[in-house]
């Protein structure tokens, strides 16, 4: 009886309190800042079991390993959930909605934003506390960026639709991370190498280059709905994907010139 009250009282909490409306944000941040403890300690603990060179490498560079397991994790959730709700879910397209669609959102749509600015809070105090080794000023800025356009997609539910099209850009996570993971244990040379290169220089193409241009595009053709949108979030809306055009253009210059050079190298 008393594991029966227990676990009434426990299912009441969730939801009642914790996936309610008004703790729903706090309750994602907080499962996504969970996440990536637990993504970091499994690759941490995988690694450690099943990879022999990940002993030899240095105290620096495991910390980055594990970290980026963190991304990797967090990249593929956040490209799923994203690809469903700007192509498949029926919350952003269509009329049969009475609202505009930057103003369109939903208790899912919220946890899913709040578990990824979770992981953006997490990885953004790892970057401080190990920097420069994680990343420099520019992934300060990236991190930044990203948090607040979510913070403000999640507190107002404007422009979620325009915040999860820029999170589709973190389906080239996995692949950056390929290439560290080769580079790191040696690998650079080898086949897996050079076809995870192409693969990025793809998927760049796709999610960070076209996809970008779909989102102004899609901006411009809305933009009678997108100027409604409160001061702050119609700036976020062209000033956020703006920069992170142009940091976009900068890493993709670099990756071309990367793959280039990979493949003089094989001729």
């Amino acid at each position: 009886m008393a594991i029966s009250s227990y676990y009434n009282q426990a299912e009441v909490l969730v939801r009642d309190y914790l996936f309610s409306s008004s703790f729903m944000p706090y309750t994602s941040v907080i499962v996504g800042i969970l996440m990536c403890k637990m993504s970091y300690d499994l690759t941490q603990l995988i690694s450690s079991c099943y990879l022999k060179r990940y002993a030899g490498l240095s105290k620096t560079q495991r910390v980055e390993w594990n970290n980026r397991g963190i991304s990797t994790v967090h990249a593929i959730f956040i490209t799923v959930m994203s690809i469903y709700f700007v192509f498949f879910s029926n919350l952003f397209s269509g009329d049969h909605f009475a609202t505009s669609v930057t103003f369109r959102s939903s208790p899912l749509s919220a946890f899913t934003l709040g578990v990824s600015m979770g992981y953006f809070i997490a990885d953004l105090g790892m970057i401080i506390w190990q920097y420069p080794s994680l990343g420099g000023m520019e992934y300060v800025l990236h991190h930044l960026l990203s948090l607040v356009a979510i913070a403000y997609s999640i507190l107002s539910g404007e422009g979620q639709l325009y915040t999860f099209m820029v999170l589709i850009s973190e389906t080239t996570t996995p692949a950056v991370n390929l290439r560290w993971y080769l580079d790191t244990t040696g690998m650079k040379r080898s086949s897996a190498y050079l076809v995870n290169g192409v693969i990025m220089f793809v998927a760049w193409l796709v999610a960070r280059m076209l996809l970008f241009a779909y989102l102004f595009y899609h901006a411009y053709m809305h933009y009678d709905q997108v100027e409604h949108m409160h001061a702050f979030g119609f700036y976020l809306a062209f000033i956020v994907p703006s920069v992170l055009a142009i940091m976009n253009i900068v890493w993709f210059w670099k990756i071309i010139k990367g793959l280039k050079k990979t493949l003089e190298k094989r001729h």
